[in-house]
């Protein structure tokens, strides 16, 4: 069970991992041993996650879902698969618990009179300190 917070909590078998191999450090063992682990999980069918959460997953994460709809996880961050797949269940839950916020609603406010005041007077206390920078005229 994957828990992202205590309202959502999706099951394992709702995942299909798959192993290649892996490029990066680990010598001959890499040329080996399958320890690269992509994630595949179908999000449109999953029941498991609320719709709201779902329309926030896919437009923040878009360049990771596939044409068919499945979420595509890969690491290959560590020399064995079972970290590998900790580790991909772990960037998935990052994104989960990012789209499961609901965004805060912004509340357009209005300067004070104060604060208009305040920054008339500093305007023209620096256009008189330019002023007075100024040669005399002739006139």
């Amino acid at each position: 069970m994957l828990v992202v917070n205590p309202r959502l909590k999706i099951p394992l078998a709702e995942f299909e991992f798959t192993f290649a191999r892996s490029s990066g450090p680990g010598g001959q063992n890499v040329n080996k041993v399958s320890s690269k682990a992509l994630l595949r999980w179908p999000i449109l069918e999953s029941p498991s996650l609320p719709e709201a959460v779902r329309q926030r997953f896919l437009a923040k994460n878009a360049r990771r879902v596939t044409t068919e709809g499945d979420v595509l996880i890969a690491s290959q961050r560590f020399r064995d698969a079972g970290r590998n797949v900790t580790d991909c269940l772990e960037k998935l839950r990052a994104m989960l618990a990012e789209a499961a916020e609901t965004p805060k609603i912004r509340r357009p406010t209005k300067p004070t009179k104060a604060s208009k005041r305040r920054r008339l007077d500093a305007k023209r206390q620096r256009a008189q300190k330019k002023q007075g920078r100024r040669l005399p005229s002739d006139d």
